[in-house]
């Protein structure tokens, strides 16, 4: 059964910095379609950050590039298994030299947290109760 892909395109300011951050937060680089312009960072079979910097986004766009640092130009929201797995991966990405946007956001059957990358791009990791979620 065919299953939809999201490749999600994001302007960033030095590819290298950005491939050693996402490598640890655990995520794997498509080298077949990464190389000194752009990474292709595998976080599922579904989804797909390709991170190109700004020349080469450039190529994609007639826009001005939104600096990510001042502007909000997406927010990016993964789902998580479990709290634990929230707290994890944003743990590590704090580690990994980024920052957490705000405080830990929680309701209860959903719980969530953000951070910033290198870039400035927002990630918003969250958990929602299976029960819930089924209705």
């Amino acid at each position: 059964m065919y299953q939809q892909m999201i490749f999600v395109n994001l302007a960033v300011t030095d590819v290298d910095v950005s491939k050693k951050f996402f490598t640890e937060l655990g995520y794997t680089i498509n080298a077949q379609f990464s190389d000194e312009n752009c990474a292709s960072v595998v976080i599922s079979d579904t989804i797909v950050a390709m991170l190109l910097n700004k020349q080469r986004y450039a190529d994609f766009t007639k826009k001005e590039i939104a600096d990510s640092t001042k502007t909000s130009e997406v927010l990016i929201c993964l789902s998580a298994e479990s709290r634990e797995k929230v707290d994890e991966l944003v743990d590590k990405a704090v580690a990994a030299g980024g920052s957490e946007t705000r405080d830990p956001q929680d309701y209860g059957q959903m719980y969530g947290r953000s951070f910033d990358d290198p870039d400035g791009h927002t990630w918003e990791v969250m958990w929602m109760d299976p029960a819930v979620v089924q209705g």
